[in-house]
């Protein structure tokens, strides 16, 4: 069982990290355009106001996401507790994977976002 719940644990690190980091982008998100840490991609980093833009809709996204994926994650990962060990294995690394695909797919959300209200230059379409 103990193996069971490692990988309970390990099925809910990504939520939970999207969730923290939703909470951090929404409430202190990186100031200043920086090539470290938050949001970076092309069309965010294009200026201020795209880059806060970013933070904002992608930790609104990530806060909604997370706290979606949590209870479902739960729900499935619970009774694999009582399944054997190679079963446990291969529903993790499916689990892991769609949480992966889900969080990569949430940065087509943010573009589009982004392509929707700025123009190429990052300038505001309204």
């Amino acid at each position: 069982m103990g193996f069971g719940i490692f990988l309970l644990c390990c099925n809910l690190i990504l939520p939970l990290m999207m969730i923290g980091f939703g909470m951090v982008f929404l409430n202190h998100p990186p100031g200043k355009i920086n090539s470290y840490y938050g949001y970076r991609t092309r069309r965010s980093m294009l200026n201020q106001n795209t880059w806060e833009f970013a933070h904002k809709y992608c930790g609104r996204l990530w806060k909604r996401i997370g706290i979606i994926m949590l209870p479902v994650l739960m729900a499935v990962s619970i009774p694999m507790l009582w399944m054997s060990e190679t079963m446990q294995g291969v529903l993790t690394g499916i689990l892991e994977t769609l949480q992966i695909l889900v969080m990569l797919g949430s940065i087509f959300l943010v573009e589009g976002a982004l392509k929707r209200e700025f123009d190429e230059n990052g300038n505001p379409l309204h």
